[in-house]
């Protein structure tokens, strides 16, 4: 009876001495994993620094099947606006006037990425707008136009380019190519040296009165809503690209341009209610 029992009490140990080993292990395993994710995870949980968006935007035509229609007509849109959306063409200008090659050039206002940066706060509206509000905008301010309606052809077509050509950009990413608030400095701008710069460096293409190609006074012009009747936006795109291909103009000169331009007649603007189909 003595033995019976001792091989009972060994059998006993030898499985609790198993059981336990077992557990350990399990919970070892467990642990590790816990604190070793799959390669994958851990690179998703990387905190690093972002790597800088590339400008590299996607030809129009390279958009897939199923939105490239849509995607053409806004790149047409862009770049000829009286053919392809005469109702939403109120001067001489095209969008293209400011976003050289329908935005996909780094030589003028570039919109690669712009679908990425909405919603943002603007101060005309008070509030934040989506890309939408801000293409209708454009329309209105710079094109002198009535901007098309929300749901209409020509603003899905123009919002499926400008999101084709944005594919690439994170969202909210920092943009490198966009362009700064102001050149800075403390230079005063002089309309009167203003004068005398446009004339030596911008009456050949734009006009003695400012009615050339394209416009930058008069009835053909921007309106007095347009982002660009700010002294330090037209200061910044002057400087960095006018001339086309050879900009010259210091920041000083292209303060006072700026300053002098902007004091000429042109459209006022005046909201309008937006249509299309």
């Amino acid at each position: 009876m003595n033995n019976r029992n001792l091989l009972y009490a060994l059998a006993l140990t030898c499985l609790l001495l198993v059981f336990g080993a077992w557990m350990l292990t399990f919970f070892h395993y467990g642990a590790a994993v816990r604190q070793s994710p799959p390669a994958q995870v851990q690179n998703s949980l990387h905190t690093g620094p972002a790597a800088e968006p590339q400008f590299n935007p996607p030809r129009p035509q390279d958009a897939p099947e199923a939105i490239r229609d849509a995607v053409m007509l806004g790149y047409n849109i862009l770049t000829d606006t009286a053919q392809y959306a005469p109702g939403h063409a109120g001067n001489e200008l095209t969008c293209a006037t400011c976003h050289l090659e329908a935005g996909r050039s780094k030589n003028s206002i570039s919109l690669v990425g712009a679908a990425a940066t909405y919603p943002r706060f603007s101060a005309s509206h008070k509030g934040s707008i989506d890309l939408a509000q801000k293409v209708q905008d454009c329309f209105a301010r710079n094109l002198n136009a009535t901007p098309p309606a929300l749901d209409s052809r020509d603003m899905q077509a123009i919002l499926a380019y400008l999101q084709w050509i944005s594919k690439d950009i994170p969202v909210y990413a920092s943009i490198p190519w966009a362009l700064p608030a102001a050149l800075g400095g403390s230079h005063k701008a002089d309309a009167v040296s203003g004068a005398q710069v446009y004339a030596d460096a911008c009456a050949a293409c734009h006009g003695e009165a400012g009615d050339g190609s394209p416009p930058l006074w008069g009835k053909g012009a921007y309106t007095d809503g347009s982002s660009l009747h700010d002294i330090n936006t037209f200061a910044v795109f002057t400087h960095r690209f006018m001339p086309p291909d050879a900009a010259t103009l210091t920041p000083e000169q292209a303060l006072d341009v700026s300053s002098y331009v902007n004091a000429q007649p042109r459209p006022v603007f005046s909201a309008q209610p937006a249509q299309g189909k």
